[in-house]
């Protein structure tokens, strides 16, 4: 949660960041040298429905996570491969990219600082926070599944369409071009209760829509293209074992996060001034 309200946090900062700079605004508080005015409390109040006290804190918060990032410094060419990554997921250009940026009134230069600000938290993240945490003993694994037991489902039933062809190129070709031309196919309904799980894995990260990865099936190359996700199960402890690691590990990250900014903050030049 503590996590998630500094992204929102960010976002909110630097989309407001320049309508500040033209606000004549008084200072509420100074944290390690960096202001924080009345109209920042007032909008994270607003953007995040906060009370003040909680609002201040959340800013207090960011700017401490500011000062402690202030020797991270990222290469840029982890920006451009990150700007890179991101056009490639929403299949546009980096020219393209860079005229819808300007329709919406931001800068490339603008754009790619806020890259390397959301690089710089990634590894304050992994360094600061991440790396804090321990491997999870198996009784701790097992508790945790038990007292979050119904938050680990999955769905009873998965309908998909199985397409199968003699040679990867044909199917991976079939993929991009869709052309059924040398490809078999069938529809499959699957209990999950009855899948194996490495194929199970792989349909629940699937998308509704989407194609599976290709598999090789030894006489024939395969891929299934998800069409429905019906009902729900609860996963038995051992297939849900990695989802049970990783949302133990997200609770941790929460707690050493909430204490590695209470430590730093006992430490901290804040100032109040109103």
């Amino acid at each position: 949660m503590k996590k998630m309200m500094l992204l929102l946090l960010t976002a909110l900062l630097s989309f407001s960041t320049h309508s500040y700079a033209k606000m004549i605004d008084g200072i509420a508080i100074i944290v390690e040298g960096e202001a924080i005015t009345t109209a920042e409390i007032s909008a994270v109040r607003k953007q995040l429905s906060l009370s003040k006290d909680k609002a201040i804190d959340v800013l207090i918060q960011d700017r401490l996570q500011k000062s402690a990032m202030k020797d991270i410094v990222i290469e840029e060419n982890l920006i451009d491969k990150k700007i890179e990554n991101i056009a490639a997921q929403n299949a546009v250009t980096i020219s393209k990219m860079q005229k819808i940026l300007k329709q919406q009134g931001t800068s490339w230069t603008q754009y790619r600082e806020s890259i390397n600000e959301s690089l710089k938290k990634e590894k304050f993240y992994q360094e600061k926070v991440i790396a804090s945490i321990p491997v999870p003993t198996e009784d701790e694994i097992k508790l945790f599944y038990k007292k979050h037991k119904k938050s680990f489902h999955i769905p009873s039933k998965i309908t998909a369409t199985e397409y199968s062809a003699p040679n990867e190129k044909k199917i991976t070709t079939f993929i991009k071009t869709k052309k059924h031309a040398g490809i078999e196919s069938r529809k499959i309904v699957k209990s999950t209760k009855e899948m194996d799980q490495t194929l199970l894995g792989m349909f629940l990260e699937t998308p509704i829509g989407k194609y599976t990865k290709v598999i090789n099936a030894g006489d024939k190359f395969i891929t299934y293209k998800l069409r429905s996700k019906t009902g729900k199960v609860i996963m038995p402890f051992d297939v849900a074992r990695p989802a049970i690691i990783s949302a133990w590990k997200q609770q941790q990250q929460g707690k050493a996060l909430e204490d590695y900014f209470k430590k730093l903050r006992t430490r901290a030049n804040i100032q109040i001034l109103r």
